[in-house]
């Protein structure tokens, strides 16, 4: 079986909760082929909320979903004892470890910034030709050194503005196409120096477009947010918090996006709109990303391991309490109440007294309760109102809910 064969099978136990034949499970198939390829160039969960958290200790061991590695890479400048990140896409695998190997064997911050903050430069080929291709594994290799599109190799998306790539990329871009029609510029916003500007352009702008027939009759299309990453379960998640509409919740979480956090500091904010980070480089960054971050990250970076694996069967080839932090992002939004109660079993067993658990949900409410199995989710404490807090600060808008639970042992 190839590689191709495995992460759709993978993705298929994930995903496909629904007959192939129904117009549903067609859904989540178009959904889950879509996965195996590059997804995220930058991962769209705020990892300051996730660290402040976490609580992170330079003695925990972390588990975490990979995605595109901004996360894992900024966990990293907590000097952690391990990081196992996991994904079920083979290109995001191949990401992480190119981050990786990147941190460790780039000469210089400079250098390692115009690989993955500007990720425009001429150079960056050049940049993993001579320092990061002969410290990657073989498969990474081979991946970042295959063909794709027009490119003669995959890495030249490093060259060419690789945020503008991945099925997110081209969401977005579809996303400045729809504004382009509606003659929004997005330069005033990004320009803004106060959140009333901020606040400002988004009611003149923004808002009248989700009254527009055309915006509508797109968002309702379940299809049409496989580019966030939103497969038809977790659409329906969403939807609920607006009455079974979508078009509401996406309008409030476009608003929290643009006029809840300075632009200054929200480059979740300058991804979405400017389709990458500040030119000029002056601009916010995942911590990963920061100076200040450089020499923590690059000592961590060799106690982290990442594998294309689903995260139940690989936490089962852990020992008993042996991890201290959990990242499950939104995964759980697609899980069935059987695929739930397998992880948390595994979370639990493989967890020291005190570990933390933190996720997102699609919609507001937390999604454990009444699902896993009450003498497994009883050993966990969770406080509603320390989760709202941390959703409140997550900049990147996109989730309705934030939630943490503490292990009582």
């Amino acid at each position: 079986m190839t590689d191709q064969s495995i992460a759709r099978q993978q993705l298929g136990g994930a995903v496909h909760q629904k007959p192939a034949l129904s117009a549903t499970g067609a859904l989540e198939r178009v959904f889950s082929n879509l996965f195996t390829g590059l997804v995220y160039a930058q991962i769209w969960e705020d990892p300051v909320v996730d660290m402040a958290a976490l609580q992170l200790r330079p003695s925990d061991r972390l588990v975490c979903i990979a995605s595109g590695g901004c996360n894992m890479m900024s966990y990293l400048s907590a000097g952690l004892a391990g990081v196992t990140a996991v994904d079920l896409s083979p290109a995001h695998v191949a990401l992480n470890r190119l981050k990786l190997a990147a941190v460790q064997a780039l000469p210089s911050h400079a250098t390692f910034y115009d690989f993955f903050g500007h990720a425009d430069r001429k150079g960056n080929a050049a940049l993993y030709d001579q320092f990061v291709a002969p410290a990657l594994d073989a498969e990474s290799r081979a991946f970042w050194e295959a063909r794709q599109g027009r490119m003669r190799r995959r890495i030249e998306m490093f060259e060419n503005g690789f945020y503008r790539y991945g099925v997110l990329g081209r969401f977005i871009a579809a996303a400045h196409l729809v504004a382009g029609l509606g003659k929004v510029d997005f330069r005033p916003l990004l320009a803004a120096r106060t959140l009333e500007e901020q606040r400002d352009f988004f009611e003149a702008e923004v808002a009248p477009l989700f009254e527009t027939r055309g915006v509508r009759f797109l968002a309702r299309r379940k299809a049409s947010l496989f580019g966030l990453g939103i497969p038809p379960a977790q659409f329906d998640k969403l939807a609920a918090d607006g009455g079974g509409d979508i078009v509401p919740v996406l309008r409030e979480r476009t608003r929290k996006l643009m006029c809840d956090f300075p632009i200054s500091e929200n480059y979740f904010a300058w991804a979405a709109f400017n389709r990458g980070y500040k030119p000029d480089g002056t601009g916010p960054v995942p911590p990963y990303l920061a100076a200040e971050n450089w020499e923590a990250v690059r000592a961590a970076a060799p106690r982290a391991e990442v594998a294309n694996r689903n995260l139940t069967d690989m936490l089962a080839e852990k020992p008993d309490a042996s991890q201290d932090a959990y990242v499950l992002l939104d995964a759980q939004d697609w899980m069935t109440d059987g695929q739930l109660d397998a992880l948390w079993s595994q979370i639990t067993r493989t967890a020291r007294p005190g570990a933390r658990v933190i996720f997102r949900t699609g919609g507001a409410p937390d999604i454990l309760p009444g699902r896993v199995d009450p003498a497994t989710l009883g050993r966990w404490v969770s406080i509603p109102e320390e989760g709202h807090l941390f959703w409140q600060k997550d900049r990147s808008a996109i989730y309705g809910g934030f939630h943490k639970y503490t292990f009582q042992g």
